[in-house]
């Protein structure tokens, strides 16, 4: 009886998370939850005494499976790399888990004040910058905060983007919008002796002499023409042409945070 009652409990909890994932706080109804879960109101109840305390539930088991996803991430010898691995996890949780997307869409319209997911991942991201830059890894003039704002910015958009499917060509697309980032971020080897990891994706060969700055042409990305040392001069090229045709595909839809860059510049909190 105890087993099949926790069966029965684990199966609302998931058709409540799919139920705030989709409509939120106020759209959110028991009785589709009930209909979802395949189960009576009744027997809802008797788990969840109301839609308060069945939202908590959802909210407090997303941000544990969250919180450990991104603790098992193993950390690298390269803070860019360890960047990209962390934001494409925080993508890959919104997109793949629904007690995350459930708490993320219940930060949009709480039934009250809770800390939002950002406190768990904007320490996080902060860390590697910082790690970055002590490494001399970040390119000269690009400072550590600003880096945080943008990446914070990036992060976001990634996880905002839950209609889109995660095939191979979302993974190309975020690949591409990555290396641009990067192309602007990292250091050239020449600046900041980042070592034979480029971009912080790794495998590339010691003879890649064009290194960060240049030499992705023969594979159609952005080459040494778009970014300057100096974070001011850049062309038009690289700022409209080659970002923003890429990163519509991912950019933040409508519950993502409308002031990240305020946050991550005051800590995540």
């Amino acid at each position: 009886m105890q087993e099949r009652a926790a069966r029965t409990r684990q199966t609302v909890l998931e058709a409540a998370a799919d139920e705030f994932a989709e409509r939120g706080y106020e759209g959110a109804s028991l009785q589709r939850v009930a209909w979802r879960a395949a189960t009576s109101i009744g027997a809802l109840t008797f788990h969840f005494r109301n839609k308060t305390a069945l939202a908590d539930e959802v909210r407090t088991t997303g941000r544990v499976r969250f919180d450990r996803c991104l603790a098992e991430l193993a950390p690298a010898a390269d803070p860019l790399g360890e960047l990209r691995t962390l934001i494409a996890t925080l993508a890959r949780l919104a997109h793949e888990d629904r007690f995350v997307r459930a708490a993320r869409r219940l930060e949009a319209d709480p039934p009250e004040d809770v800390p939002p997911l950002a406190e768990t991942w904007l320490p996080a991201l902060r860390d590697l910058l910082d790690r970055a830059h002590g490494a001399h890894r970040l390119r000269p003039g690009v400072a550590p905060e600003d880096a945080v704002a943008m990446l914070a910015h990036l992060a976001e958009g990634a996880m905002a983007a839950q209609g889109t499917p995660r095939d191979a060509a979302w993974d190309a697309v975020w690949d591409s919008v990555w290396d641009v980032v990067l192309h602007g971020l990292a250091a050239d080897r020449g600046e900041g002796g980042g070592g034979g990891e480029r971009d912080g994706r790794g495998d590339r060969s010691e003879g890649d002499d064009q290194g960060e700055h240049g030499g992705r042409d023969d594979r159609g990305g952005p080459s040494d023409r778009g970014v300057r040392g100096d974070r001011g001069d850049r062309s038009d090229t690289h700022d409209r042409g080659e970002l923003g045709g890429r990163s519509d595909r991912v950019a933040a839809s409508g519950d993502a945070s409308a002031d990240m860059t305020g946050t991550a510049r005051r800590g995540g909190g």
